[in-house]
């Protein structure tokens, strides 16, 4: 029965009419960003359902997974596709994000076999140093030829990353560098694309703060809906109507008892070839559950619910808790509920031996 991954329907539906609500007044379209949850069918039709015009994962077996479980749903590629999963591109998603010619070619020529026109945005490095063109003129030159030679896909707009790989913040000023490149494309092929896509959640405090440019109208939002607490933990802004515990991760107690709180003997390396520091604090009540970084990745990624517990460290399948001073006492088959961020999220997951439960 657990670990168990619990996601509240309700709340995430919440999430997302408020996210929507918010980007809508300011003339923004999002779309709702599921490969924290591994592609979750799920989620994927409530937040579609609840505002996000389209659905998007950075992972093609995710969003093959939407195309035959949540059909009827608009699919968005984030990842900039692998030449080795055009046909499959082609045939599941309407829309992906591009930076290399060679690929837009394969995609076009996959789309040309397929009888489809794929719709493109093409990502502008703006400094971040993922996916993205740097050269400007390189940049003019592919929207040019996606417009001009590439017959079966179809320049909807432009876009950028920030944030993810280079920890760059979206600002007014690098919205600002996107349009006036967005601008030189479209005196560059004569007409105006459908959308300037702004980034991600990271992005959502310019809009809050009516900082976004006017021409900026798309924002693919993951973190944002789904798990909701980096933009008020980190840079203190928070959407009306939002809630912080979409998902809950439970895990039951294997044991309870008193300890020493520092190792005995000659400390070394870890499982994970880590040479810990360990505060000696007296002998005090330890629980072990059954949950462990193969679920979650990060220990610090997770926190306790349960008043005093204090998270101590974990190995590959147990969590360690101090439970001395908390509130109520703990003993071996109690559930504990937990916090997760984002990173902890998207490895709970894809775990196998954590299961989702839908409230």
């Amino acid at each position: 029965m657990y670990p168990t991954l619990e996601i509240d329907k309700g709340k995430l539906a919440d999430n997302a009419r408020a996210v929507a609500s918010v980007c809508g007044a300011a003339g923004i379209d999002v779309a709702g960003v599921v490969k924290v949850v591994n592609g979750d069918p799920v989620c994927a039709r409530v937040m579609y359902e609840n505002g996000c015009g389209r659905i998007a994962s950075s992972r093609m077996d995710q969003l093959e997974r939407l195309h035959r479980e949540a059909p009827g749903i608009p699919l968005l590629l984030v990842r900039v596709p692998m030449i080795s999963e055009a046909d499959a591109l082609v045939r599941t998603a309407g829309m992906s994000l591009n930076s290399d010619r060679d690929v837009l070619r394969a995609v076009n020529a996959a789309a040309g076999k397929a009888g489809v026109v794929h719709d493109v945005i093409l990502m502008r490095e703006l400094g971040d140093l993922r996916e993205g063109v740097w050269e400007e003129a390189e940049y003019i030159a592919m929207a040019v030829e996606v417009e001009n030679e590439l017959k079966h896909l179809r320049l909807a707009g432009t876009g950028t990353n920030l944030g993810c790989y280079g920890s760059i913040r979206p600002t007014a000023e690098k919205m600002g560098e996107l349009v006036a490149a967005t601008e030189r494309i479209e005196s560059a092929i004569g007409r105006r694309v459908d959308i300037i896509s702004g980034g991600g959640s990271t992005s959502l405090p310019l809009v809050m703060g009516g900082e976004m440019p006017e021409r900026v109208n798309h924002l693919r939002v993951g973190e944002g809906i789904v798990v909701c607490k980096d933009n008020e933990d980190l840079y203190g802004v928070k959407i009306d109507g939002t809630h912080r515990d979409v998902l809950t991760l439970k895990a039951e107690v294997l044991e309870a008892r008193v300890k020493p709180s520092r190792p005995i003997g000659e400390i070394a390396y870890d499982a994970f070839r880590v040479k810990n520091i360990y505060t000696d604090r007296g002998e005090r009540r330890r629980a072990l559950l059954g949950v462990g970084k193969v679920d979650y990745g990060y220990p610090d990624q997770i926190s306790p619910r349960t008043a005093g517990a204090e998270l101590l460290g974990a190995s590959s399948d147990h969590t360690i808790l101090d439970v001395e001073d908390a509130d109520p006492d703990i003993r071996a088959g109690d559930i504990l509920t937990f916090d997760a961020l984002y990173a902890a999220v998207a490895f709970l997951s894809v775990s196998p031996g954590v299961r989702k439960v839908y409230i």
